[in-house]
């Protein structure tokens, strides 16, 4: 599994940074459509209001927040065209 530079989590602690086309499920050659597709699923799936019971539903949901983030910033989507941050 592909990782990125790290990023502190709310908490103080580093966590790696997964490639952001994996954390959507999606093709490198994803359209736009397909990305927002995925990220709505996904966001759904686990949000932290839908899954209070889920202790990993919080950092999940930031996870593909983060990637949504990127890939559907054209600027820094072509910048970082591995979907690492």
């Amino acid at each position: 599994m592909p990782f990125a530079l790290s990023y502190a989590s709310p908490h103080g602690r580093r966590m790696p940074q997964r490639d952001h086309y994996e954390v959507l499920g999606v093709r490198r050659d994803a359209t736009a459509e397909e990305i927002k597709s995925a990220f709505r699923r996904l966001a759904t799936q686990y949000h932290p209001d839908l899954n209070p019971r889920d202790p990993t539903a919080h950092d999940r949901f930031k996870e593909i927040n983060l990637a949504y983030q990127v890939l559907s910033d054209s600027r820094r989507h072509q910048a970082r065209p591995y979907g690492l941050f």
